[in-house]
């Protein structure tokens, strides 16, 4: 099934289906068990009603839920019911779906931190409003006894909505003094809390001014940028989690006794297991019986399956397809290439979170500073007054609100929010905060091939010229393979309006092609080397007939949408371009041809395209990396910034920075010149923020501000950043 990608307000609410089939909710008495199934590629609510209403009819499913975010199906099921069983029948009715081991994933289904941010931000809001409306009685010539009352009511608002509003800085802040260093939150704390200290220390001494209003100003809108700035970020899973995942939890051992059913962890090297068609291989290891397919797509981004017999290495992740196999365990659970894959993602992601942004640049040197001027102030106008500590400290205090770090806050998480808007509008969605900054630097993009520049789906030939008959028997045969290129051609006859030919006896030899009977003549479809043909050069299935020579059906793969023109806005822009993929040479030198790309590698392996991608990042490069699979995963998170596409595996978009969210690839040139532009405006930002307080801190100095004017100073220049921002979405 293939659904388009828009906006869709059902997508925000999924209904829970039930399924009864006989036994009810609750079952028959037994206890179930709750499977947890992948399901990479929905987007909408039409895509969940008709997940949940397919597993809601199946046999042995009490309740079936899918979370559109997580892209994830929850289905509580009886005993008996095997997870296999439900994702091969949702992939044949198109849904892709995998297993995923539920121990593995930690649980994301609520969003604990936006939602605290969100309520914090809200709490401030309400109380500044309030207290401001309080403060107009006093700036309106309240005095003596009705001016106090107001200022207590103030302080009873002031002091929970900080205790509580600020905490998000207060921790921050005590965890960087606490080991000898200074943040952007030390200065904030500092102020919110002098502020807060001076206005109660006004207010029980029946002064003129207090200054509850300016502290829970700074408040709101250090929370307002905090807040902007975790929406620019994924609260998604670690893309080695979700690696691990994926991994089969079970196995089904050979034993003297017959087949058992068995956890991986529990498998030693040298066990022998049964791989049936249609599940994915559990162990690393080499098939001692059988003949089959491989698809190994999802690990090695090879477009085609390849086969398998006696003495062949397969890994863990890969689909049997045709054939029953068993194999000979090398590997298993933690020592497995997938989980080897999941470690390296795991490290890479960890080197690029060392990624230093603009505004943490800028604050190492801005912190020091403000104390520094706050306290100089402090002990000059106490020695200038002769003294008066409350003079002092009110311009203390007033340097310090003045000075706080609220612009800085802004500058870049408002540019980001601007840049993310206009970005989705054009059909990508960024998931890093820093994803904006990184990929303004990129000099080399460096793409996969299979799912990525093209779409992953071999498409049978149009120009190529075949008879009618062939291509009704042909039809006939493809129709009893699921094979990738079976069923192409059988989506490819249809449109031509072939009927099948009468085939009788039609089976699949695993591994090798289909063979059924046509007027008492063996007919086969399949391999060339099964058939005797001549290899045609490019990707093909062939049809013979009773051993005559053998017809050639050949497949491309076609290409994205403006995937020529995305190439070469990144050529117009400097970039140098590598294409690396798990392919043969000849289908990879096919699409580098097609695009444009001069440097390419093919035949690499997860492992080859990490090495690759980090060894240019060694070389000075700053790499933007744009894979789908599962191969790719290691060398997006490595990459100084990554692309996937919507249609990617949840591993891959789980560990990228941006998501391409159509089939067209021609926003890519667009993003990195958007991303050039919004750099431009954090630096204006920057500098709008110095020259703000290059004017505003003498004025704070000179003792001409009171701490209620430099609340108003420090939050037009907020609002300053903010407008600057905005200019980006205008183009």
């Amino acid at each position: 099934m293939s659904v388009p990608l828009s906006a869709c307000p059902a997508c925000d609410a999924a209904p829970l289906a039930k399924a009864q089939a006989g036994k009810g909710v609750a079952g028959n008495g037994m206890e179930g068990k709750r499977i947890m199934l992948s399901l990479p590629h929905i987007y909408c609510a039409a895509c969940i009603a008709g997940v949940e209403g397919n597993l809601a009819q199946q046999d042995g499913v009490r309740a079936a839920r899918v979370n559109l975010t997580l892209k994830r199906a929850t289905v509580d099921v009886d005993p008996d019911v095997e997870p296999e069983t439900l994702a091969n029948y949702l992939t044949g009715i198109g849904f892709e779906a995998y297993e995923l081991d539920a121990g593995q994933l930690t649980s994301t289904a609520t969003d604990k931190m936006g939602k605290d941010l969100l309520m914090r931000l809200g709490v401030a809001g309400f109380a500044m409003m309030n207290v401001m409306l309080l403060s107009v009685a006093v700036w309106s010539g309240a005095t003596d006894a009705t001016r106090d009352m107001f200022h207590w009511i103030s302080a009873a608002i002031a002091i929970p909505t900080i205790g509580f509003s600020s905490q998000v800085f207060f921790k921050s802040a005590w965890t960087a003094l606490r080991v000898g260093r200074l943040n952007m939150d030390v200065p904030i704390s500092l102020a919110i809390l002098l502020a807060l200290g001076m206005s109660l220390y006004e207010t029980a001494q029946s002064g003129e001014h207090a200054y509850f209003d300016a502290a829970l100003s700074l408040t709101f809108f250090l929370l307002a940028g905090r807040y902007l700035d975790y929406r620019t970020r994924s609260v998604a899973r670690s893309a080695a989690e979700e690696l691990a995942a994926l991994e089969v939890p079970r196995a089904l051992r050979l034993t003297d006794a017959g087949d058992e059913q068995v956890s991986v962890a529990e498998l030693a090297v040298g066990d022998i297991v049964r791989v049936v068609p249609g599940a994915r291989v559990p162990v690393d290891g080499i098939v001692v019986t059988g003949e089959s397919e491989l698809d190994r797509s999802l690990l090695t981004g090879e477009s085609l399956p390849v086969a398998a017999g006696p003495d062949t290495v397969v890994s863990t992740g890969e689909v049997n397809l045709t054939g029953p196999m068993t194999v000979r365990v090398t590997a298993a659970g933690r020592d497995s290439s997938l989980h080897r894959m999941a470690d390296l993602v795991a490290i890479a992601e960890t080197a690029r979170n060392r990624y230093t942004s603009l505004a943490d640049k800028a604050a190492k040197i801005y912190a020091p500073l403000v104390h520094i001027l706050a306290l100089g102030a402090f002990l000059a106008w106490l020695w200038i007054s002769g003294g008066d500590v409350r003079l002092a400290l009110n311009i203390a205090v007033a340097v310090l609100i003045i000075t706080c770090p609220c612009a800085l806050g802004l500058a870049v998480p408002a540019v980001t929010t601007a840049a993310s808007g206009r970005l989705f509008k054009q059909g990508m969605l960024l998931k890093s905060a820093t994803a904006m900054e990184r990929l303004a630097e990129v000099d080399h993009v460096v793409f996969d091939k299979t799912g990525t520049l093209t779409q992953g789906k071999p498409v049978m030939d149009e120009n190529a010229q075949h008879r009618t008959q062939d291509l009704e028997i042909a039809l006939a045969l493809a129709e009893g393979s699921s094979h990738p290129l079976a069923l192409s051609l059988t989506q490819a006859a249809r449109a031509k309006g072939i009927v099948p030919a009468e085939v009788s006896r039609v089976h699949e030899v695993p591994g090798k092609g289909i063979e059924g009977i046509w007027n008492g003549k063996t007919v086969r479809l399949g391999r060339a080397e099964w058939l005797g043909a001549n290899a045609v050069g490019q990707t093909a299935t062939y049809l013979s007939v009773s051993g005559a020579r053998p017809v050639a059906f050949t497949f491309t793969d076609r290409l994205r949408e403006a995937v020529n023109e995305a190439i070469s806005g990144l050529k117009a822009q400097g970039m140098g371009i590598t294409l690396i993929s798990g392919d043969v040479p000849a289908a990879v030198a096919d699409i580098a041809g097609r695009v444009g790309i001069s440097d390419w590698k093919a035949d690499t392996l997860p492992e080859g395209k990490a090495e690759y991608v980090a060894r240019l990042g060694k070389s000075g490069k700053r790499v933007l990396m744009v894979g789908d699979g599962l191969n790719d995963t290691a060398a997006l998170a490595a990459a100084h910034v990554s692309i996937s596409p919507a249609s990617a595996l949840e591993a891959a978009r789980v560990v990228s920075d941006i998501v391409l969210l159509g089939q067209s690839m021609g926003p890519l040139g667009e993003a990195t010149l958007m991303a050039k532009s919004a750099t431009r405006r954090i630096k204006e930002n920057f500098a709008i923020a110095a020259g703000y307080n290059a004017i505003a801190i003498p004025i704070a100095l000179l003792g001409l501000a009171t701490p209620l004017a430099a609340a108003l100073a420090m939050s037009l220049s907020s609002v300053t950043v903010s407008l600057n921002a905005l200019r980006l979405k205008k183009g």
